[in-house]
């Protein structure tokens, strides 16, 4: 991923995880609560097999409909 794609994609994720801050379900393993923040890297590399940093240029539209995805359906 080039380095404006990776500013555009944690740009986004920064944005996404602020709206999702205290909206995720709660989880034994975070008993303080858990980070959206951190959250939405882990789903994309869950998904993609691969940070998104280490993704091509040609996943960035994927990688922004996972964000997406995460910000509107908070698991």
């Amino acid at each position: 991923m080039n380095e404006e794609n990776k500013r555009l994609i944690l740009e986004r994720i920064r944005e996404a995880g602020k709206n999702l801050e205290g909206k995720l379900p709660p989880s034994g393993k975070h008993p303080k609560g858990r980070n959206p923040y951190a959250h939405i890297p882990k789903v994309i590399k869950h998904l993609c097999g691969e940070s998104y940093t280490q993704l091509p240029d040609e996943a960035l539209d994927l990688v922004l409909e996972i964000i997406d995805h995460c910000e509107n359906n908070p698991f």
